[in-house]
Parts: C-alpha cells; structure tokens; sequence
C-alpha cells in the first residue's frame, strides 16, 4: 500500500464578481466566477513507504501549493490525498507561531496541534529546547527572533517525534551551515528508520543527497518523475533553453539518461579521455594524470565561445568545474567551419568510482545570455585506486601523519 496517494490533484484561485456569488459556490449552486487561474492541474503520483523524492520547478511551477495540500493546509479544487501515516512539516517559516508568545509556548500550541498530549510534549520540551540552541531566547516572545532562530524551533518540534512521512519546503535554506548539517544529519537519520521523505529545494546537493526521485513541476503539472540526476539535468535544460533551442532526451548505452539543449551556433563534436601513459581510457587511477580533449565545430558566426566543463560523481554532484572565461581564454568571434580543440591536463584527485562530464558552449560566464549547446553525460569514466592508501570519500587528499609520543 502507498503511504502517499495523489489522484487529478488541481488547485484554482477564483474570482467572483460578489461574495454572495462565492457563498453559493461554497454550497454546490451554481455560480460562474469571472476570473479562474489553475495553479496545479492533473497531479497524479504515489510515494511508498522509505522513499525520499524531491519536489523541484521554477518560481511559481506551484511546488509550496502542493504540499500546502497534501498536508491539509490547502483544500484542493479538484482531485485527493492519500495518506497513510503520520505527517510532520515545515512549510512557511514561523507557520503557525504566535509572535506573542514565547518559544516554550509555541512548542506546546504546535506540537497540540500535531496530536500530542501535554505529557507527550513536556517530555520531549527538553530534547526541543537542546536541539534549537537558542538560549535564553527560548522563553521569549517569538516576535524577537531572527528567521534563523524561527527555522531552528520549527525544524525541532517539527522532528521532535519520528513522523511517517516529513514535509521540508525552502524554509531549510534561512538557516545557518551549522544548523543546516545538524537538519539534515536528522533528516538522515529518519530515513534510515523508515521516514519518507518530500522535500522541496533549489539545492542540487541536497536533492541529490538526500533523494532517490525527483519529480519536475513546470507551470502547474508534472513532466517529469525519475532519478534526481536525470531529473535535474532535465530541469537545468529547461533553464538554459532559449528561443529556438531544443531539449534533447536520448537514453545511453549504459542505461542512463542524457540531455541536451541549445541553439546550435556550435557543437561539440568529440570529447576523448587520455590516461597517462597517452592511450584512451575508460579506467583512470586515482591521481593519475589524464587529458580531456575536447573539439567543437562552429556552424554559425558567433561573437565569442567560451567552452565550460564539469565533472560529477555517479550522483550527478559536481565535484568540480570551470570554464574559459574565468581562466581568460575567450575565443572571440569565431567564424562557421572553424573547429577548436581544447586540451584540459589535470590529476584524477576522485575517490573510487564512476564519474562524468558536462559540457557547456556559452558566449560568457554562464548560459543565461547564450546557451550554443549544454550537454550532460557527454562521456563517462571510472576511477580505481591501484597504489593509494585505502580511503573513504570522494577526493584524494593523502595526508602525511606525524605521530609522537609525548613524555613527562
């Protein structure tokens, strides 16, 4: 059974030409409105129980607007929720909170609401208090608080009590690094006990890290649900699509999805990984030096090229990228017929295992003036350690380890 249902999910904000009109509506009359915008229409996904999905989309794609109703904060104007389980969220920042009151009260007025008896919460008022790290401010009127502090009460009394399904909108992002890593090593923590997990977020990282799917909302409806990296490649695409560029979905050999985008004024047209010893490979040592070649066909005049790579791990986190504008090697005005070879020298300083590259063909310092092509999964290699020291992680940074014993 599904922990999380949505079935033709649709929300519409109405206006009436008079509140008599609306009073009729509320009552099953029938009553036209004169204006009707559909900020969701046609959502339809299921969640089982353990999965982390991630809810990503531009400003306005409707993302806080479907968790408002899934949580029951929002009535949906058409459709149903589904939810087995007990839900905990954190929506708007402070959502809830009396600024007249002090922390210590809202907890109890917030955890009430969430189900809990007096006793339940009282026991749990110090674990809250602990995790929030905010002092003395704990018994103050929330109306002193900073955003930041607000996030800290609100994340704590939210996850005071291990939920069924937690609920994360941006409010995340207000809060400080530290906090942050203390939120999502939590987070982490549920989910190892069985927690699902939706959360809405611009952080890549965090969608990547956190979540096993990611869902895509693009002016009201769903268009696309898979793993985050594709997802988010699709979603990158999007942005960067300018008038009569394509998005290009094409599935690999090895499974994965790539994507593709651009106007086409130059492409990429060979991408080659050398190893060390000059020979093409798919398998680089860790620490090896290798050198990406890299050539690109111009196929319409252009002003300037600027050639941006990344490289990602199987996650489809950069572990690191540039590009030539910042190293100061713009090619300027390139002509149709030309071709370029880039020739990038560097160490594999990666942990063990899969990597990839991203490309981008820009005219400057990123894609949002001119976008000639942007192409994810543009080739694939792999990372082994033969001679380093076993290690965790994914960045090769051998330390020298001094020991001494100290005496009396």
């Amino acid at each position: 059974m599904s922990l999380l249902k949505v079935e033709n999910l649709g929300k519409a904000f109405r206006s009436y030409r008079s509140e008599w009109l609306r009073f009729a509506r509320w009552f099953g009359l029938p009553a036209k409105p004169s204006e009707e915008h559909w900020v969701l229409r046609h959502i339809n996904f299921s969640i089982e129980p353990g999965e982390a999905i991630g809810i990503i989309g531009q400003n306005g794609a409707g993302k806080s607007t479907l968790l408002k109703m899934i949580t029951g904060t929002l009535q949906p104007t058409e459709g149903q929720v589904h939810i087995n389980g007990r839900i905990a969220a954190i929506l708007e920042l402070g959502m809830g909170f009396n600024p007249e009151l002090t922390g210590r009260q809202n907890v109890f007025h917030s955890a009430g609401l969430m189900g809990f008896n007096p006793q339940q919460i009282q026991d749990a008022m110090t674990d809250i208090e602990a995790f929030a790290e905010i002092g003395d401010y704990f018994d103050q009127p929330v109306r002193a608080y900073s955003s930041g502090m607000q996030m800290r009460v609100a994340f704590a009394v939210a996850t005071a009590y291990r939920p069924e399904i937690l609920i994360v909108d941006e409010a995340l992002s207000v809060g400080d690094t530290y906090f942050q890593h203390k939120s999502f090593s939590r987070i982490r923590e549920f989910q190892e006990q069985g927690t699902t997990l939706l959360i809405v977020s611009h952080d890549r990282t965090a969608i990547q890290s956190l979540c096993n799917r990611a869902i895509l909302l693009e002016n009201g409806a769903v268009i696309k649900d898979g793993s985050p990296e594709e997802v988010l490649d699709f979603y990158n695409a999007i942005i960067a699509e300018k008038e009569n560029s394509t998005v290009e979905v094409k599935k690999l050999e090895n499974g994965k999805v790539q994507t593709s985008s651009g106007t086409g004024e130059a492409k990429v047209e060979e991408i080659i990984l050398y190893n060390s010893k000059g020979e093409v490979a798919d398998f680089i040592a860790v620490g090896e030096q290798i050198e990406l070649h890299i050539t690109v066909k111009i196929h319409q005049n252009i002003e300037t090229l600027v050639l941006g790579y990344g490289i990602k791990d199987r996650l489809g986190q950069v572990m690191y990228g540039t590009n030539t504008w910042h190293t100061k090697q713009v090619i300027e005005k390139p002509t149709a017929g030309n071709k370029y070879r880039f020739v990038l020298t560097f160490p594999a300083n990666f942990g063990a295992g899969s990597y990839s590259i991203q490309t981008a063909l820009v005219d400057q310092n990123s894609h949002l003036s001119a976008n000639y092509e942007w192409r994810d999964l543009a080739l694939v290699f792999n990372v082994i350690n033969i001679d380093k020291a076993q290690f965790a992680g994914c960045l090769w940074n051998e330390p020298k380890i001094a020991v001494e014993e100290i005496t009396k």
